[in-house]
């Protein structure tokens, strides 16, 4: 089920709402359990196969994950510091690999296989349960955490809410459970239900995020994915202008996308008086890729520092060694975000900018060379994350049932050829307004390009309202007096949110998947 789609917004929200604030004065537990019921019936929703009957097999799977992993994790928190925890702990989280590596990657190591071997074999046909990667990161941190003292011994409902609850359930934010548990076990006490304010504040949120994803992102897609079509068809090479609209209108797609779902998860639980991490602040104004990392899904960044980067040793061991540690924890990044080889490296191209961006750094300080001009640092980080964006977006043709990682290579080839001018210093050729179908294809770039870079974002928009659980962690968010354009419950502002409806329904005509869907 969708955020932006008729069934969620106009049935399965109301409901879950209504539901919510109906069982105010009932039983903490069955407040709690109404939303646990609620959100397995969102996920659940889900058919990978829509020509085949309705199967609950994978929300038995979803729910056995949660079963299993709530018991290892008291039994890791009871044991902590003896043999048979830390073997428990080794062996849950083993078994969470497991179970993502077989649905996640089994089919990416055979087709490679095949490729490499010539090996005539059936390859397996595996669906990827939705919102695995999610739910599998999340919980394998819940049972670190166990291990370390830093969890407590929480009731079943309240475990099974903290990794099902739908707002962040399919694509994020990766919550922790000290960020999550307490407010749901606050939720139990006096003035439970529905608020007004978070209901006109979740209100806001969730109709700007539909504008980014309907109006803004599904717009610029019809630019972004013929161009990319095309270059994988090698028919012919791109122009110069080609390359560079194809890139810039995903570039912009994909952070109009995933900006748009985070503002509508965040806009979703804030609606139950629930406060989700900040998961996205404006990465595309960052003067440095280190600044990137910290403003694109941030809870990623964090779960990777955090579990992964910091186990392997971090920036203890030597600057060697750091590169080294930057290099593994980008490419497992990578391959977390799709199952294949253009995945893995988008994630590499991310490690070697993160490499020279820190060796920059201590050759500055060493040198006492002053710091790039901010613009000028702005540009070249957005040109960087813009190349690698490239082999990103291209990797979709390696997922599809029928695709390979040479016609994902062949894509990104042709685009960043062209991108350069190896192909040439062409402009729009004619037959491009026939691929694009729309003849002003660079407007939105323009149009969305002044938005992400002159206008606020949502969170500095609601600033008054604490808008995210961790938002003053993101000063720029609060610096300045309070201004007359953020958000306040006026009359004016309504009408703002009803406008912003309004172009929504205009465009409401097809349904979409969010990017981060298929991850």
């Amino acid at each position: 089920m969708l955020f932006n789609s008729y069934v969620f917004l106009l049935v399965f929200l109301p409901i879950a709402l209504i539901g919510f604030h109906l069982l105010r004065a009932a039983p903490f537990r069955v407040a709690i359990g109404w939303l646990v019921v609620s959100s397995l019936i969102y996920y659940g929703w889900w058919n990978p196969d829509p020509s085949e009957p309705w199967t609950p097999f994978y929300v038995l799977l979803f729910a056995g994950s949660c079963t299993a992993n709530f018991f290892f994790g008291g039994f890791v928190s009871r044991h902590r510091g003896r043999r048979t925890g830390k073997a428990m702990l080794f062996t849950a989280v083993a078994a969470n690999l497991l179970l993502l590596g077989y649905y996640k990657y089994a089919g990416l190591f055979a087709k490679t296989y095949v490729s490499l071997s010539g090996a005539d074999m059936a390859l397996p046909d595996i669906v990827l349960p939705l919102g695995l990667s999610f739910f599998t990161f999340q919980q394998i941190a819940y049972l670190v955490d166990a291990w370390r003292g830093e969890t407590e011994e929480y009731h079943f409902t309240d475990y099974l809410l903290f990794v099902t609850f739908f707002p962040q359930l399919i694509a994020g934010p990766i919550v922790h459970h000290k960020e999550m548990l307490p407010q749901f076990q606050r939720q139990g006490g006096r003035g439970r239900g529905l608020r007004a304010i978070d209901l006109a504040v979740g209100s806001g949120f969730l109709a700007i995020g539909l504008f980014k994803k309907v109006v803004m992102a599904d717009y610029l897609a019809r630019t972004a994915t013929p161009i990319f079509g095309l270059a994988a068809a090698g028919t012919r090479d791109l122009s110069m202008l080609e390359a560079w609209a194809g890139t810039l209108a995903y570039t912009l797609q994909i952070y109009f996308d995933f900006s748009g779902y985070s503002d509508m998860a965040l806009g979703t639980a804030r609606m139950f008086g629930i406060l989700l991490p900040l998961n996205f602040h404006s990465p595309y104004k960052a003067t440095s890729i280190i600044e990137f990392w910290r403003r694109w899904h941030i809870t990623l960044s964090r779960f990777l520092r955090d579990y992964l980067y910091f186990p392997l040793g971090g920036n203890r061991k030597g600057p060697s060694r750091r590169y080294a540690n930057l290099l593994i924890t980008m490419l497992l990044g990578g391959l977390w975000h799709g199952a294949g080889w253009t995945f893995a490296l988008w994630g590499l191209l991310h490690g070697l900018y993160l490499c020279a961006n820190h060796g920059w750094h201590w050759l500055r300080k060493k040198l006492a060379w002053p710091k790039l001009p901010g613009p000028l640092a702005g540009a070249l980080t957005f040109l960087a994350v813009i190349i690698a964006w490239v082999p990103f977006r291209a990797g979709s043709f390696e997922l599809v049932a029928d695709g390979s990682t040479s016609s994902a290579l062949a894509a990104t080839r042709n685009i960043l050829a062209s991108m350069f001018g190896l192909n040439g210093f062409s402009g729009w050729p004619p037959d491009a307004v026939v691929v694009v179908k729309e003849t002003r294809a660079l407007r939105p770039i323009v149009i969305g390009l002044a938005i992400i870079w002159l206008l606020p974002n949502t969170q500095e928009f609601f600033r008054r309202y604490r808008p995210a659980l961790d938002i003053r962690s993101f000063t720029s968010a609060l610096i300045g007096p309070r201004r007359r354009w953020q958000w306040r419950p006026v009359w004016y502002f309504l009408l703002f949110t009803l406008a912003l409806l309004y172009a929504v329904g205009r465009e409401f005509d097809q349904l979409s998947e969010f990017i981060y869907f298929q991850f």
